[in-house]
């Protein structure tokens, strides 16, 4: 099969942008790190449902988690509800079959000469440090996926039904509305399973809510700045479909 259309071609970089950056939020989501810091900040010490000294701690997915949901709009906008929710559903696959792939490699016996290792000057266990990055546990994975999924699949219908109502004008709405609702699902839904049910963690439900509203308030800000993002994007591939074609597109995204 070959690529000649451009709406062809435009949906395999749209979903192949997609798929990557949800891999890689996976595998990189391993790593926290202070917002507060990075910025050049002082750390907030904030106390939520009894849970004391909060601050913006959040995991290295979310630098990937802007261009997912830029895509999941994009590919909305043009394509319609049942391409996301079939590359949603197929992304979710990927990421197990890739989750399944690393659990092979940590099995492996390491040779020996690649066992002990020196970075930075300082010596290194390599098998540790491949089995602590990359073997998330059980858990975190099925929460992960399962907040994936779910945010993906309530953040399509969302903008198909203000899609509905405001037709083509109001991109703003749509895009950033259904982001905002499900990123507040997908937030609390992933630490629910991955530390509330999970036996291994018991949280309580004070420290659910509390981290949760801390991560889903990071991520209502970065919605708002990314909606000018959003328009850019629009913009270049208006200008690539040209104006009949993306209208064409739109119109019939909107029925499906």
């Amino acid at each position: 099969m070959t690529f000649k259309t451009k709406e062809s071609r435009l949906l395999l970089i749209l979903g192949s942008f997609f798929v990557a950056n949800a891999i890689l939020s996976e595998f990189i989501g391993v790593k926290l790190f202070s917002v507060e810091e990075t910025l050049g900040f002082k750390k907030f010490d904030m106390n939520l449902f009894g849970v004391p000294h909060l601050s913006f701690n959040m995991s290295a997915g979310v630098l990937t988690w802007p261009i997912i949901f830029v895509m999941t709009d994009i590919i909305n906008e043009y394509f319609g509800l049942k391409q996301v929710r079939f590359l949603s559903i197929l992304t979710a696959i990927l990421i197990a079959f890739a989750f399944l792939v690393v659990w092979g490699a940590i099995h492996l016996t390491a040779s020996d000469f690649w066992v002990m290792n020196k970075v930075n000057g300082r010596p290194l266990n390599m098998v540790d440090a491949f089995d602590s990055i990359f073997g998330q546990g059980m858990w975190i994975i099925v929460g992960s996926i399962t907040a994936f999924i779910v945010g993906q699949v309530l953040d399509a219908y969302i903008f198909h039904r203000i899609k509905r109502i405001t037709g083509e004008k109001a991109l703003w709405l749509r895009a950033t509305g259904s982001t905002l609702v499900s990123q507040f699902i997908d937030s609390f839904v992933v630490i629910f399973i991955a530390f509330y049910i999970n036996p291994n963690y018991n949280y309580s439900w004070q420290m659910v809510f509390a981290i949760g509203l801390v991560g889903y308030t990071y991520k209502f800000v970065v919605a708002i700045l990314m909606t000018p993002i959003l328009y850019v994007v629009h913009g270049i591939i208006d200008g690539y479909l040209g104006k009949d074609l993306a209208h064409k597109l739109m119109h019939m995204a909107g029925r499906n």
